[in-house]
């Protein structure tokens, strides 16, 4: 959670460094772009919209490669290790899972995986 907080502060700044200050009529001063200024201007998905997509896109190129090719081979891996302690990591598979019953991917494909 605190990574996604994180992005999205970084898009917001980037977005404020391109659209600029603005000029308020009524206080006779320059001022920055609010949070939800900058959401009205600009009419992308969010950056972690984006990345989940790229990170669908790029499962379902692994999926359709052959079974001998290496990153089909390294997505599908065991690793023979000792378990660490505390709450286990997530693993790319269960991020595309997540990101496959998500309601946005739904609503732009109308697929569930």
């Amino acid at each position: 959670m605190a990574q996604k907080i994180l992005l999205y502060t970084f898009q917001r700044k980037v977005y404020r460094k391109i659209l600029g200050p603005v000029y308020d009529n009524e206080k006779e001063n320059w001022r920055i772009l609010t949070n939800k200024e900058i959401y009205a201007v600009v009419k992308e998905p969010t950056i972690t919209e984006t990345i989940r997509l790229n990170r669908l896109s790029w499962f379902g190129h692994v999926q359709r490669t052959e079974g001998n090719r290496i990153p089909k081979r390294v997505l599908y891996m065991n690793l023979e290790t000792t378990i660490s302690r505390g709450r286990p990591r997530n693993r790319l598979q269960d991020e595309v899972r997540v990101d496959g019953r998500s309601s946005w991917w739904r609503r732009m494909t109308g697929k569930i995986i």
